[in-house]
């Protein structure tokens, strides 16, 4: 019985991992369709893409080494090839399961410009409203986000406020019963944001550079 037990588990263990492996491939090309639709939604005038990532030195196109902060960068640019915008990833739990956003930040104005859930399990009917309620989006379409005079962090840090209470441009107006969801929108924005942004005007050359247009 413990022998056939112990194969049993063997070949369990065996049939997951051949799973994960076999789906794995599929998996990755969704997420990558999905990110692309999601850029040139979050970047306006966006029409092609620059993939970057967060490493030790800076900015730099992707490699086969891991980027040391795990971080990508997406940058969008105009049909002259100027930088449109920058995007990127954040997550943070929410109140059923993880949330994940792309997020784009305009240079020129200082602004987070646009905000898409990726992936999300809240309640339907009220958190879910994160990703379709227009008063709540209208906080992403120029939500502050100037760095501090240091150049090390964000001048004010992006918080959620109780809904019909904003009165700065970096608040994010809650939505009302939806507060976890809000909050765990907020929190992602300005952890993302202080890690990632003083690195990306630090190197903006790099992102402006000729060739910027290639898809």
């Amino acid at each position: 019985m413990l022998r056939t037990l112990g194969l049993v588990a063997a070949l369990s263990g065996f049939l997951v991992v051949l799973a994960h492996h076999l789906t794995l491939p599929l998996i990755e090309e969704n997420k990558r369709i999905a990110i692309e639709r999601a850029l040139f939604r979050v970047i306006p005038g966006a029409v092609s893409r620059r993939d970057f990532q967060l490493t030790a030195n800076g900015i730099e196109p992707p490699g086969e080494t891991p980027p040391a902060q795990g971080m990508h960068l997406y940058a969008g640019y105009d049909a002259e090839g100027t930088l449109a915008g920058v995007a990127l990833e954040a997550a943070a739990q929410g109140y059923q399961d993880v949330i994940r956003v792309l997020f784009s930040y305009d240079p020129d104005s200082e602004c987070i410009r646009g905000m898409e859930v990726l992936k999300m399990a809240e309640t339907p009917g009220i958190g879910d409203k994160i990703a379709k309620d227009p008063v709540f989006l209208q906080n992403f379409e120029a939500l502050d986000a100037r760095l501090d005079d240091a150049g090390g962090g964000l001048a004010n840090a992006i918080v959620n406020v109780k809904a019909g209470t904003k009165s700065e441009p970096w608040q994010i107006d809650a939505i009302s019963g939806a507060t976890i969801s809000c909050k765990a929108v907020a929190r992602m924005l300005n952890d993302t944001a202080q890690q990632a942004l003083p690195v990306i005007v630090r190197n903006l050359d790099v992102l402006q550079q000729p060739g910027g247009a290639a898809p």
